[in-house]
């Protein structure tokens, strides 16, 4: 026998269901505000890739031909662009300059903050300072050339915050030095010009170092990091036992 239409349960309504499970159904608003966060985090990814492409196109070209002989054209060409979509996302050429020495300037900061701040003796952090700081310009040799080669191109202006983080690089490395010294570990006659010394050391190899050259990029950041302690007074028993720490190290990454 068929069971009537009376009897039979009604089905519990959308809003009784999700009130059961515990859930809440969001309003149109709600709804609508998720819609457009996920609009603009998207909106946003479009355009920071875009600047990246804009920024690696100049890189290439200030590096090869110079600042001076690289027209925006020849960027947007690069990119099959015109010079609108460059001017959409860089007031102009020199601002492209700009992000890009600043862009070498705050990871080389960066990489010695890391290497300071982390657990050991001044000793140990300046060696592993000076190999990241080697690794750093080996790997981003290209920024690292238009920053050293063409900071004149930029205006006044614009070169103030670089010199400003320009400096917090030497004072940090100064600041290591000074531990150094008071912990009886390094001997120097003059901090400051010592960390010039060393800044050179790692900064001037944008200029010398080949990926075809006879030494590895590792390779080359070791001898750095120990001729590095040994300017500064470390002994070689010292240096021998970094160094064998370090490829124990590696010896064990995957």
């Amino acid at each position: 026998m068929k069971r009537s239409e009376a009897n039979t349960p009604a089905a519990p309504s959308k809003a009784r269901r999700i009130a059961r499970a515990g859930g809440k159904t969001p309003s149109p608003v709600r709804r609508r505000a998720a819609a457009d966060g996920d609009a603009t985090s998207i909106r946003n990814q479009v355009i920071a890739f875009k600047r990246e492409q804009i920024i690696l196109a100049a890189v290439e070209l200030f590096f090869s031909n110079g600042y001076q002989q690289t027209t925006l054209d020849e960027v947007a060409s690069k990119l099959d662009m015109t010079k609108p979509f460059i001017y959409y996302h860089f007031k102009d050429k020199e601002a492209l300059l700009c992000e890009i020495s600043q862009r070498a300037i705050c990871e080389a900061v960066k990489t010695l903050k890391t290497a300071l701040d982390a657990p050991g003796t001044p000793t140990e952090r300046l060696y592993w300072a000076m190999k990241a700081l080697m690794m750093g310009v080996i790997e981003q040799q290209r920024y690292t050339a238009v920053f050293f080669r063409e900071q004149k191109n930029l205006s006044e202006a614009a070169r103030g915050p670089i010199y400003a983080q320009h400096r917090e690089y030497d004072q940090l490395l100064v600041s290591l030095l000074n531990e150094g010294i008071r912990k009886r570990e390094f001997t120097i006659a003059d901090p400051h010009i010592c960390a010039l010394g060393l800044s050179g050391m790692t900064g001037w190899a944008y200029n010398w170092y080949r990926p075809e050259g006879r030494l590895a990029a590792s390779a080359i950041s070791e001898l750095i990091a120990e001729m590095a302690l040994r300017a500064v007074g470390v002994g070689a028993k010292k240096i021998k036992a970094l160094a064998a720490k370090a490829a124990a190290a590696s010896a064990i990454q995957p």
